[in-house]
């Protein structure tokens, strides 16, 4: 597995792997990752990997991690 580019962000940590020909659009914050596996078929370019990070991913994907903190909380406390 290639580390293809590391993309600053305030929020989480994205890393863009290229391996088995897929890219991997992996985003990590605290204890939760999110990954992404792209056929480099359905692409052109890296560059199309990383415009895929617009603003509109970008939000869904804080609340999505914001939704794994929530899961992972209510799973404690019920079985805690």
């Amino acid at each position: 597995m290639r580390v293809v580019r590391e993309i600053p962000h305030p929020q989480v940590k994205i890393t863009i792997f290229h391996w088995n020909n897929r890219y991997l659009l992996k985003l990590e914050a605290g204890a939760f990752e999110q990954t992404y596996k792209i056929s480099e078929f359905d692409i052109t370019s890296e560059e199309d990997v990383i415009a895929l990070l617009d603003d509109t991913f970008m939000v869904q994907a804080l609340a999505r991690f914001n939704e794994m903190a929530e899961s992972l909380t209510d799973a404690v406390k019920r079985n805690g």
